[in-house]
């Protein structure tokens, strides 16, 4: 039933993380309604999802589970058609989560009647300035209730330890890359990790226990080969995939974390204007990406190509920053459109133990280089 007023709940972005399910806990305590929505934007098998929201249910809120698979797959595609990464090549996956989670889950906060959204971000952070953002375009109408930056929240819960005791007391489902130490955001598209031993830049990368991924010394000792497939500019097929970007994001992801091609180690920008460490494992995106690159290479040309590369840049802020609806960005995307549009091609390629080579390619588009090679300046192949 749809209620109005202060008695209408707050809807929550519920990630199953700690903070989130500590705000969830503080907010029952208020007392303060709230009805939590549980993304499945492939962070975790369904069953997984399905116990975090009976979790909150036995507690006594609303919960609802929504499917945003797709969404984050067309993200992540996008991501990759325009090769929108941050510092040290990282691959945006947070933010565009963040993207997907507001564009998805706030209209219909909204049509259930919520009279504001919640998240558990950190006070101050990257994720609250997103958060904020694209609030304020996709539903202006809803007022944003940031929990850690109110007094009263960080006096409940001064630290992660006091966090992880209330979640543990109440027996929330507590997502397994989020604890006292460390926490991690994961989706389709990648997974991002975060910890106060990953903060010091001495530690060694080899501290972290990947979510999905093997280290490439780990990885199966007999190599595979995938074809890729692009139609237009984007991934139409990974061996038998079809075109549908769940299907091929997940083969690449299952094949990329196989054979250990995943890792970004990177020290970044924040828009707050700090810097912090990250470790990203995107074994999709990285596999995909060595095919998608190979593509270019042969597709543009010089002028072409060092224009798409400038505007990979403004993409790569616009999705960190949380831009990616305004109208630079915007601009961005249909100029690069313009570039790759008509671009078909295949690449094969040879995954081993971390390394990606190109076995062969074809590439069409109305741009494409001449090459000296072969009888009479054909096309690569």
């Amino acid at each position: 039933m749809r209620q109005t007023g202060d008695n209408a709940p707050l809807g929550l972005f519920q990630s199953g993380g700690l903070s989130s399910l500590a705000v969830g806990v503080w907010l029952r305590e208020l007392p303060t309604p709230a009805r939590h929505y549980i993304a499945d934007i492939g962070q975790a098998d369904p069953p997984d999802l399905d116990a975090l929201a009976s979790s909150l249910r036995r507690f006594g809120d609303e919960s609802v589970v929504v499917d945003l698979r797709p969404s984050i797959a067309a993200v992540a595609s996008d991501l990759l058609r325009y090769r929108a990464r941050h510092d040290g090549g990282y691959w945006n996956t947070t933010g565009a989560a963040r993207f997907v989670l507001v564009s998805g889950l706030a209209p219909l906060m909204r049509a259930d009647g919520c009279r504001a959204l919640a998240h558990g971000c950190v006070g101050g952070g990257n994720d609250q300035r997103r958060f904020a953002r694209y609030g304020a375009h996709v539903a202006p109408d809803l007022p944003v209730v940031e929990p850690w930056t109110d007094q009263r929240a960080l006096e409940r819960f001064p630290d992660r330890e006091t966090m992880l005791a209330a979640v543990t007391e109440h027996g929330l489902s507590l997502d397994p890359g989020s604890g006292a130490e460390r926490s991690t955001d994961a989706s389709l598209a990648g997974v991002s990790h975060e910890s106060a031993e990953l903060e010091d830049l001495e530690t060694p990368v080899t501290r972290l226990d990947p979510r999905w991924s093997a280290w490439p010394e780990q990885a199966t000792a007999e190599p595979e080969t995938v074809t890729v497939l692009f139609r237009e500019g984007r991934v139409a097929d990974l061996d038998g995939s079809g075109p549908d970007p769940v299907e091929w994001m997940k083969r690449a992801n299952d094949l990329g974390a196989r054979h250990g091609v995943w890792l970004r180690d990177v020290v970044e920008r924040r828009i707050i204007g700090t810097v912090c460490r990250g470790v990203y494992e995107a074994p999709g995106l990285e596999l995909l990406d060595r095919a998608w690159t190979r593509v270019l290479q042969a597709s543009l040309d010089g002028a072409s190509r060092e224009l798409y590369d400038r505007l990979s840049a403004v993409l790569g802020s616009a999705m960190y920053e949380a831009r990616w609806l305004e109208p630079a960005a915007r601009a961005a995307r249909e100029a690069i459109d313009r570039l790759v549009g008509e671009i078909d091609g295949s690449v094969t390629l040879s995954v081993h133990r971390g390394v990606v080579r190109v076995e062969r390619m074809k590439v069409a588009g109305p741009v494409v280089r001449q090459t000296r090679f072969g009888s009479g300046g054909n096309r690569w192949s």
